[in-house]
């Protein structure tokens, strides 16, 4: 007999937290479907920047961010554990590759990251979204990153290694998101060809001073060069923090020391960061 006791984020289905959970997802669900119909959602920026020079910006990442009616800005981890597993969950990747996807025709100096779910490969409506903005111009594609997490890519590796060789064809480069946070088999490195490997901000977090996440840093570095992956440090926000990633040669880092997501990016022009 199935266990009665099914689990949501530990909570026994049934009891009084699990109701008063499953209701503030029903309404977060609500409430981003509603923002989707009336197109209150936006990205912010936050840059990505070398390591050997933190002043210039290799590439930005494009956060997806959704108003409420008041239009407060509310982030992505205020509601996508609630819609990550739902089709609304596919609804969002497809907004925020839109959305992308404009600003790269919009800016033709920059390169964007943004993120998607495993999930949303094969959805239809995303590749119909992908396919069209490519289609505006030769160099969006080459100017264009997606981010996958380590916990999604594994949940369908042969789907994803599959499309990811589809899009690499077209220019495309894929960063593997949150290294480290998740359970990635090690075997599938060799299939899955990412272009950069994003160490999860747990390792970064005072690596100034914290031997354990020095030695850990410097492992996943160690295999982001041996798979030919350009390596970023992300959650970077301190001075001290920097320099070491610097001392060890970090390739890229982010983080608020260089600059929070933002709805009006420096890269923007006045008129259009009044827009946003």
């Amino acid at each position: 007999m199935a266990d009665r006791g099914q689990r949501r984020g530990g909570e026994v289905a049934g009891s009084p937290l699990a109701f008063v959970i499953s209701e503030q997802d029903r309404e977060t669900i609500a409430m981003v479907e509603h923002a989707l119909r009336e197109k209150r959602v936006r990205l912010a920026y936050q840059p990505v920047v070398l390591g050997t020079d933190p002043t210039r910006a290799a590439f930005y990442e494009g956060l997806i961010r959704v108003l409420d009616e008041t239009g407060r800005v509310i982030p992505a981890r205020d509601f996508m554990g609630a819609v990550e597993n739902q089709e609304i969950g596919r609804l969002i990747d497809c907004a925020a590759l839109e959305l992308g996807l404009q600003t790269l025709a919009r800016h033709t100096d920059i390169r964007l990251s943004i993120n998607m779910s495993a999930r949303s490969i094969g959805y239809p409506r995303w590749m119909r979204v992908l396919k069209k903005g490519l289609q505006v111009s030769p160099t969006i594609g080459e100017r264009l990153i997606l981010e996958i997490t380590e916990s999604s890519a594994i949940l369908v590796p042969e789907i994803v290694t599959a499309f990811m060789d589809d899009l690499q064809r077209e220019g495309i480069a894929f960063a593997l998101d949150d290294f480290g946070a998740g359970y990635t088999a090690f075997r599938y490195f060799k299939d899955f060809f990412f272009d950069i490997l994003k160490i999860d901000g747990q390792f970064i977090r005072g690596i100034d001073r914290d031997p354990d996440n020095q030695v850990l840093t410097r492992a996943l570095m160690s295999i982001a060069r041996q798979f030919e992956m350009f390596c970023v440090a992300e959650s970077v926000e301190t001075a001290e923090e920097a320099a070491f990633l610097q001392s060890i040669g970090i390739d890229c880092m982010q983080g608020y020391l260089f600059g929070a997501p933002t709805l009006r990016p420096a890269f923007m022009p006045e008129p259009e960061r009044k827009r946003a």
